[in-house]
């Protein structure tokens, strides 16, 4: 799932190392996980795995969450990790069509609800989820006398014309998700009428969630003049996490009516030469210690049932027990013609 900080990756994350007796039984084993350039974990918790286990994870961060997939893909034959973490349900069946992983059934899907485990070969491992949805800045409708829009509907009236900044689907997790919300509400029919209607009204094309949310969104990190913008759920709280002072409430606020469900998913490369090793890291973000962090790390939120949410998270995430879906099958066999038809519609 694609996120509200882009946090930086360092290249290698390497934990400590392992204690001599393991070494003396055997030597310490390095892989590496592909994943996107949003991933974060904290090093504590990243540690605890390596002195469990003896096994080093380097991180290799390569761009938004499709670009990522596009590169392993592409390597498939000469191999630039042991595992890939960040796959959503919308790129999903592409992946599995590319034949990029192998199968393993985690020891700790016991915990996880079915609803996620969208793979029933196993090839991929559910591990976080969230909504995409429309945000807007609370401040600024106060200020203006503005109404906030609570429906897909409302983005197309002249009182939001030219306030709302969404991301280009071919190159943004976030902004295909939003397409796909608006497939799931106006299906094969009726979308690219109403696609046709927000860019009368002025929407505003980005390439990716920074240059939205950091750039032109009014309750952003920036400067930015659009009160609207596509992004999470999580918006909200990770608003007051990275204020300082920390408000005593949120300043942004989220259109539930628009949510589009994400999940997150990790895969051992079929092409790997660690499989124990890569298979026991993804036992390790299953576990209860790594969803627990997530959270606070990538705006996301755990898979693994049972698992505590941070107070912030539980006080200022705004969610829906309703939101919009289309099945990973039919977006694998529509996902490439959808976003030609959006670009025709929207950019030309």
């Amino acid at each position: 799932m694609k996120r509200l900080a882009v946090l930086a990756v360092t290249l290698t994350m390497l934990a400590a190392a392992a204690t001599p007796a393991r070494a003396a039984s055997a030597p310490p084993v390095t892989i590496r996980l592909v994943t996107h350039d949003s991933f974060a974990v904290s090093k504590s918790v990243l540690a605890a795995f390596t002195r469990q286990t003896g096994i080093k994870v380097e991180v290799l961060a390569s761009g938004d969450a499709g670009a990522a997939l596009n590169q392993v893909i592409l390597t498939k034959n000469s191999p630039i990790g042991d595992a890939f973490y960040g796959l959503d349900n919308t790129f999903l069946s592409r992946a599995l069509g590319a034949g990029i992983f192998q199968p393993y059934q985690s020891t700790q899907l016991a915990s996880v609800p079915a609803t996620y485990q969208l793979d029933a070969q196993h090839r991929v491992t559910p591990i976080d989820h969230g909504d995409v949805c429309i945000n807007y800045d609370k401040t600024w409708f106060s200020s203006h006398q503005v109404p906030v829009p609570t429906s897909l509907d409302d983005l197309t009236k002249p009182a939001y014309k030219g306030h709302l900044v969404v991301e280009n689907p071919a190159t943004s997790s976030p902004g295909l998700a939003f397409v796909m919300a608006t497939i799931a509400r106006y299906g094969e029919r009726g979308w690219r009428a109403y696609w046709a209607k927000l860019r009368a009204n002025g929407v505003q094309v980005v390439d990716g969630w920074d240059q939205a949310y950091n750039g032109s969104f009014t309750a952003g990190g920036g400067n930015g003049d659009i009160p609207l913008v596509v992004s999470y759920a999580s918006s909200p709280p990770a608003a007051v996490v990275n204020a300082n002072p920390q408000p005593a409430q949120s300043p942004i606020g989220t259109m539930l009516s628009s949510c589009f469900r994400q999940i997150e998913f990790v895969g051992v490369l079929k092409t790997t030469t660690h499989v124990a090793a890569a298979r026991k890291l993804v036992d390790f973000m299953l576990s209860q210690r790594f969803q627990a962090d997530m959270p606070l790390q990538m705006y996301v939120f755990p898979v693994r049932d049972g698992t505590p949410l941070p107070a912030v998270f539980t006080k200022f995430a705004q969610t829906t027990s309703n939101p919009l879906s289309i099945p990973a099958a039919q977006i694998g066999h529509n996902r490439d013609r959808w976003i030609n038809e959006w670009t025709a519609t929207v950019l030309r």
